[in-house]
């Protein structure tokens, strides 16, 4: 007899079947429920926000900029001389001493020049010795001469006497006295003789001077055919070599360049007329090379030279770096890419900087249309901000009388219309652009105020520009899913993060830095809102 068997499926009756297909159904309309009822309630509950907190912490600000390494002291080597270069012994990377032989011009033809000039000297030196001897003999004329005149002057006085007293004619007395007369021409002829025997003297020992001073030139030119090191120091170029002929009738020629010691480095850096205020004498200085990317270098500002130079209509202002290289790591020539610090903070409240930037749709207000006017309201603000406040508060602060107002509004009115035609410039050139209007702004802004407003005018700028008490901005928080605006007052900033000098915010606080909602078709996204100039 046969076991109960289990049913097949085709044996089931109807009816659990349909059942069956109920449950499923059911299922997936459950399913189905749950996961409209997850996503349309969640659309319902409006957008989230990304957020980050306010924290404290330490805030370094750097100016950032690029640079040549080079030698503190590099001594160009030349020739004075023209020649053909007969020895070198030195090359590229020679450590040298002061007075070190470098190279030898051929001497031959300077050798020669010393020589010839030997013999002009020996030539002139005799014949100062003819003139003296001339002028010897002259004055032994002139004595006898002298001598013959005073034999004449005794035998003119005798005839007189005897002519007094009759015993000689008249005749006889006369010609003792043209013997006298002639004698003494005689003495004043030879006495000028003497006078022209020592001017040939001194002709001679002149001419003997001159022929001196021309063999110490040649044995100057001589000397100068041994090229020598003037420091210690290495050989970083060579420009010759031997055979070659050097000429120096025009200009001196280079044959090496001589770093005076590569354990003492410098970087010039190029820094913009923006930034060259916050830079000072000593401030400490961070670079990296491409030689060496993962290592950091520092120095300190050493000077700040006070000539400009333009390229392009942009302006900067070359800034020494002194650094260490013991190690001789760094070599004349590399690029650095500096880093100054300018000024730093510790322990402070900051705020990330892409909350300050955050704007949430449709807050866009009169006070974020365009940036770079907003900063020109602010009279030299370097954040945004309000431009009717920031108006009101130099009316305040400086007490501006009706006339002073109106100037100020004309002012404002002129900036806001020169810093909207920056919007076609290019992003390189729209800073240093709107920078320097904002300067002209200042400037005009300070011609009409009185001293006291001038100094009061001084500390709102530093206000505004980060410099004195910060400038101004504004985050916002998460109120019930609604973005909530809190004003601040702004201090130093890294790039990154903003010191916070004040406002409604502690630490700890969440700040929104972006939206997760996603952008409606056609609408801008919010990176389109004014971003502060960090």
């Amino acid at each position: 007899m046969m076991a109960n068997a289990t049913p097949s499926p085709s044996a089931r009756p109807p009816g659990s079947r349909r059942l069956l297909v109920v449950a499923l159904a059911l299922l997936l309309l459950a399913a189905a429920g749950a996961l409209a009822w997850r996503f349309l309630g969640a659309g319902a509950a409006g957008p989230s926000f990304r957020v980050a907190k306010v924290e404290r912490g330490n805030i370094t600000a750097v100016v950032s900029a690029s640079g040549s390494l080079s030698a503190v002291t590099t001594v160009v080597v030349g020739s004075q001389i023209s020649g053909q270069i007969k020895e070198l012994f030195v090359d590229f990377n020679s450590q040298v001493r002061k007075g070190q032989l470098l190279a030898r011009i051929d001497p031959e033809t300077y050798e020669l020049k010393v020589r010839q000039a030997e013999a002009d000297l020996e030539a002139a030196r005799t014949q100062l010795l003819n003139q003296q001897a001339n002028g010897l003999t002259l004055r032994s004329q002139a004595t006898r001469t002298r001598i013959q005149a005073n034999d004449a002057k005794s035998d003119l006085d005798r005839k007189e006497s005897l002519f007094n007293k009759g015993f000689i004619s008249g005749a006889e007395r006369d010609k003792a006295k043209f013997t006298f007369d002639a004698a003494a021409e005689a003495v004043t002829t030879a006495e000028a003789q003497i006078r022209a025997g020592d001017a040939q003297v001194a002709n001679a020992a002149a001419i003997v001077k001159q022929r001196e001073a021309a063999l110490a030139g040649a044995r100057v030119d001589l000397a100068r055919t041994a090229i020598v090191a003037p420091v210690d120091g290495i050989v970083i170029s060579r420009q010759v070599d031997a055979g070659q002929t050097v000429a120096a009738s025009l200009n001196t020629p280079t044959l090496f360049s001589i770093a005076q010691d590569l354990r003492e480095m410098q970087v010039e850096v190029a820094i913009d007329e923006s930034d060259i205020s916050r830079i000072r004498s000593g401030q400490r200085v961070t670079f990296t090379v491409d030689a060496y990317p993962t290592r950091t270098f520092e120095g300190k500002v050493r000077q700040i030279r006070k000539a400009a130079q333009t390229l392009q209509n942009v302006v900067t202002y070359t800034v020494v770096v002194a650094t260490e290289n013991p190690n001789l790591l760094l070599v004349p020539g590399m690029t650095a890419n500096v880093r100054i610090v300018a000024d730093s903070r510790e322990g402070v409240l900051k705020v990330p900087n892409a909350a300050l930037r955050f704007r949430p749709p449709g807050a866009v207000a009169a006070r974020d249309v365009e940036p770079a006017a907003n900063a020109a309201n602010a009279g030299g603000g370097a954040g945004g901000g309000d431009p009717q406040a920031r108006r009101q508060r130099l009316v305040d602060e400086l007490k501006l009388d009706a006339a002073q107002q109106a100037r100020l509004d004309e002012i404002f009115a002129e900036l806001r219309a020169r810093m909207a035609e920056l919007r076609d410039v290019p992003e390189a050139d729209r800073r240093t652009r709107g920078e320097r209007l904002r300067g002209d702004m200042r400037q005009k802004i300070n011609a009409m105020l009185n001293p006291e407003q001038q100094r009061k005018y001084a500390e709102v700028v530093a206000s505004e520009t980060g410099r004195g008490g910060g400038s101004s901005g504004r985050v916002y928080v998460d109120d019930a899913g609604q973005p909530k605006e809190v004003a601040l007052r702004l201090g130093l900033t890294d790039g990154n993060a903003t010191e916070v000098v004040g406002g409604a915010l502690a630490e700890g606080a969440e700040v929104i830095v972006g939206s997760n909602a996603p952008a409606a078709a056609g609408s801008r996204p919010a990176a389109s809102a004014p971003r502060l100039p960090f």
